[in-house]
């Protein structure tokens, strides 16, 4: 033992594992995640995703047996994602009241009602070209591309969604969606945008998960990477245009940006721990490089340190069901 005068000496707070969970900062627990689930039509069984290990594509016929697993392990938010056999040029089936994204939303709440479903609010699982949007000389249409958003939410609120998430990167997306939403008579439905989402490499897995068909690339409506301010802008002005909660979508490579978005605004913030970040960590976890559960925990702990109020990610059931928290 030496005798130097130290008068700040960190390690007193981290003596013991009481001391640590008395100290620690920052914490996350079920009521932070959303789960996200792929739905499929038109199939028996559940598909396997090879890209994302551990995660499938739910029958629609096993939805309202699913719901209820995802609920009774403790998940109170889900998002939902459709995988159509009727894809057509505009994504006509999802402004459908009959139509995939209707039908998951009344099984989902019909189910289980007092579960917060989110209803992905976007084309690109349900058009034949894979864009989120109408195409119009090979270029998404935005002003176009907004009408069938506003129709696609209406359907959505009437079927039960509790939230409208919108991702399809169209600017004005968020006014127009709240005014349609209003003068149908769903002012108690809210907005959870996609409000900076980037043109990211992360999604890779995603694109096996819905079977999306995209020839080429969706920078034309995503933010680039690189642009941290633009990212910034995009939240503010989502905010503005009456958002009731914001993301940043992927999550663990935009901390930065997330965080300064945090300082910049009091509204909700969410972030998307994409399905190239699950992957990730499940490759590298089977392949005996990582802890699989240690380091789930410190990227999701990583996300709310930084700012996130709840956290969309594909471990959400997982952790439940291992009753972690």
């Amino acid at each position: 033992m030496s005798n130097f005068y130290l008068a700040q000496r960190l390690r007193r707070l981290r003596s013991s594992s009481a001391m640590r969970s008395l100290f620690q900062e920052t914490s996350v627990g079920l009521n932070d995640l959303v789960l996200p689930i792929f739905v499929e039509e038109g199939v028996d069984d559940y598909k396997v995703i090879k890209a994302m290990p551990g995660v499938m594509r739910i029958p629609e016929k096993r939805l309202a047996y699913e719901i209820e697993r995802i609920a009774k392990a403790g998940i109170r938010s889900v998002i939902t994602f459709g995988i159509s056999h009727h894809a057509d040029a505009t994504g006509s089936d999802t402004w459908n009241e009959e139509g995939l994204v209707a039908r998951m939303l009344r099984i989902c709440k019909n189910t289980v009602p007092e579960i917060i479903v989110m209803s992905d609010t976007c084309f690109c699982e349900y058009t034949s070209h894979g864009h989120c949007g109408v195409l119009c000389d090979h270029v998404v249409d935005n002003d176009a591309t907004l009408i069938n958003l506003c129709k696609q939410a209406v359907v959505a609120a009437a079927a039960g969604a509790d939230f409208i998430a919108p991702s399809a990167a169209m600017d004005g997306q968020v006014v127009m969606i709240r005014k349609a939403l209003d003068a149908a008579g769903f002012i108690q439905t809210s907005i959870m945008s996609y409000s900076t989402k980037f043109a990211s490499s992360f999604y890779g897995p995603f694109r096996e998960a819905t079977g999306t068909s995209l020839k080429g690339d969706r920078k034309t409506y995503q933010i680039n990477p690189m642009n941290r301010r633009e990212a910034i802008r995009e939240s503010l002005i989502d905010a503005t245009e009456g958002a009731d909660a914001l993301m940043v979508k992927p999550a663990g490579p935009y901390l930065d940006v997330l965080r300064e978005i945090r300082d910049n605004t009091k509204l909700p913030l969410a972030a998307y721990q994409v399905s190239g970040e699950y992957a990730m960590i499940k490759f590298a976890a089977q392949a005996g490089i990582i802890d699989e559960l240690n380091v789930v925990l410190e990227s999701l702990g990583s996300i709310k340190r930084a700012g996130a109020d709840l956290i969309f990610s594909y471990f959400a059931l997982n952790l439940a069901e291992q009753k972690v928290f």
